[in-house]
């Protein structure tokens, strides 16, 4: 068995994994071909990643250029601790209020120690300056470094 098999995660894996992160590295192109990398909160819908950006952001710029990018969700610090999930693929723009709400909801969930109706609050007032985005992949990569010692 070739080492990328061992290390490979399931598909149940993949989602416990994503379930349990809140943030992400994404990547997207820049108008000269650079990749755009910052960090960013997510949630889940329908097993896909999603979340949401000011529109006006670099990152919606170059979404609204070129659609494609990658995800990476990535945890551990030795390296027989690592772990993590790489989506590429193409991102879908939601413009509409009550999906883009949907969208804040499901990463402010996420927000430990906040109380509910001031996360409410702040999606409700974000939202209406922002753009949701789900993650439509094409190629999803893993890896669990932990499956090495056996």
């Amino acid at each position: 068995m070739k080492q990328r098999e061992t290390v490979s995660m399931t598909d149940d894996e993949q989602i416990g994994l994503l379930s349990s992160a809140r943030k992400m590295q994404l990547a997207t192109i820049n108008p000269d071909g650079t990749p755009h990398l910052v960090t960013m909160f997510f949630g889940l819908t329908g097993g896909r990643i999603a979340f949401w950006t000011y529109r006006a952001a670099q990152k919606a710029r170059n979404l609204d250029r070129d659609p494609r990018l990658t995800c990476l969700v990535e945890e551990g610090e030795d390296y027989f601790e690592l772990r993590g999930v790489q989506v590429s693929g193409e991102a879908r723009r939601i413009d509409d209020l009550d999906g883009v709400t949907a969208v804040g909801r499901l990463i402010a969930a996420r927000m430990p120690d906040v109380p509910a109706d001031a996360l409410d609050a702040y999606v409700s007032h974000a939202a209406r300056k922002r753009a949701a985005y789900i993650v439509e992949p094409v190629r999803i990569a893993s890896w669990d470094h932990r499956k090495l010692l056996g």
